[in-house]
């Protein structure tokens, strides 16, 4: 398999079609594609490796459940990492 070069296409998901596409690869680091442009819709974005994004309601989600958990005293994450060492 070639190096990855300048204007291939690679595969990506685009948050714009919010499907995976072919995309124009326009910058590169470290020869891996750094920013893309999608071939269907022309939106330019970073390079995804193919991840979909979690939506804006997911992260709202968490972010409550977060703040719900940090009123609860002892809920924290960091107490139960505490509670599991040995002494």
């Amino acid at each position: 398999m070639s190096a990855i070069r300048l204007g291939d296409d690679i595969d990506d998901y685009c948050v714009k079609c919010k499907r995976m596409t072919n995309h124009s690869i326009l910058s590169l680091v470290d020869s891996e594609p750094a920013k893309v442009r999608c071939r269907t819709c022309y939106n330019e974005g970073p390079y995804r490796r193919g991840e979909i994004p979690p939506s804006k309601k997911d992260l709202k989600k968490a972010a409550l459940f977060n703040e719900v958990l940090s009123a609860i005293p002892g809920a924290t994450p960091e107490a139960e990492d505490k509670d599991k060492k040995p002494k």
